[in-house]
């Protein structure tokens, strides 16, 4: 487990645009349960692949369609509740940073770290707009 203080900027990042984090599985639960659409950002401290993945996730609501929930769980930290999400993006294998767009409640578009690490955060806010374009 990554220390609290070495996350914060990280993990602010990405609530201060508006994402949720979430730490228990409850939490995730309830997240994925509402109606509409959710992007879930898995976090990382990963700078390889990270570094350019909380940027895409941002740029990507610069769209006239976006995900009507946009939450994040942290892995390396908030254990309980990346472990949840993880268990909702199945056949997907856990990767870090990921994203996942869920539509009520069902995983409609993942993009895992092999989709990310490389890349700049403006392909990745490109996959994920025209995923959202699709199902939002």
């Amino acid at each position: 487990m990554y220390p609290p203080e070495l996350v914060k900027p990280m993990r602010d990042d990405l609530t201060n645009v508006g994402f949720e984090a979430l730490y228990t599985s409850e939490e995730v639960e309830k997240a994925l349960a509402k109606e509409g659409t959710t992007l879930v950002v898995v976090n990382s401290v990963c700078g390889c692949a990270a570094a350019n993945a909380r940027p895409g996730a941002k740029m990507s609501l610069n769209n006239d369609k976006r995900p009507n929930h946009i939450v994040t769980v942290f892995a390396g930290v908030d254990k309980e509740a990346v472990d949840a999400a993880r268990a909702h993006m199945i056949p997907f294998p856990p990767s870090s940073p990921s994203m996942a767009l869920f539509k009520d409640g069902e995983l409609v578009h993942m993009l895992e770290r092999h989709h990310i690490e490389g890349r700049p955060a403006e392909l990745i806010a490109e996959n994920l707009m025209d995923a959202y374009n699709e199902y939002c």
